[in-house]
């Protein structure tokens, strides 16, 4: 990786520790709203919908609209626990603005940082809401390290698009062979990045290095140090 100028990172399960900010959030949500249900309980089930849900969202099967009530409503059911339209529309919105307050990184986050800004630019490539995302990074203060910050919203598009990539490639001026994606998603980071020529590296952190030799795998991002 050389010839590297450019790099695109993932923000939420890459930088943005997504999991912790969101249960987090759910403990704030269920307290406004007096809620007694075993939060625990509730994110065994909501955490494989909400994935599920994401996944149609990206493939545009559902709309953000569906997406925030479909996999309250269904969680709610599956533990069935009993919530009107009104309160889940409340709890959604709620979720959607106690979100940002939250802003735990992953370990190491500003130490990769401040070692790569000096060496390339510096850029984000996001399918979460635009609403929410520049306030995580504002919250988490790592605003201040990314030139350029593209979410699905601003392009029409949802990773692993090419559009996405393409797109971003034209904001930032730069080129596939100089760039590299940085991010947790096989689907719609790496295979998304690759596709378009761009190189990758893949984060895993709670599972095995992947042994696929189109792209480098990490088990922390100080790893990145090794390649970059």
């Amino acid at each position: 990786m050389t010839e590297i100028k450019h790099i695109f990172f993932d923000l939420d399960h890459t930088l943005w520790d997504f999991e912790k900010n969101s249960d987090l959030t759910f403990q704030k949500v269920f307290s406004h709203n007096n809620i007694k249900l075993d939060l625990n309980i509730f994110l065994t089930v909501y955490k494989p919908l909400n994935l599920q849900y994401w996944k149609l969202f990206r493939e545009e099967k559902i709309t953000k609209s569906e997406l925030r009530y479909g996999r309250l409503k269904k969680a709610f059911d599956a533990v069935n626990y009993t919530v009107s339209d009104e309160l889940i529309d409340v709890i959604a919105i709620q979720y959607i603005d106690f979100l940002p307050d939250f802003n735990h990184l992953f370990e190491g986050t500003f130490e990769i940082l401040d070692y790569l800004k000096e060496k390339y630019e510096l850029h984000i490539i996001t399918n979460g809401f635009d609403e929410v995302q520049h306030k995580k990074m504002v919250s988490s203060n790592i605003y201040h390290y990314f030139d350029k910050i593209i979410t699905s919203e601003s392009v029409g598009a949802k990773k692993p698009s090419s559009r996405v990539f393409e797109f971003a490639l034209e904001v930032a001026n730069a080129k596939k062979e100089n760039s590299v994606m940085i991010g947790d998603s096989l689907e719609a980071d790496i295979k998304g990045a690759l596709s378009v020529g761009l190189h990758a590296i893949h984060c895993v952190f709670d599972s095995a290095k992947s042994t696929d030799e189109d792209f480098i795998s990490v088990n922390n991002l100080l790893e990145i140090k090794e390649y970059l």
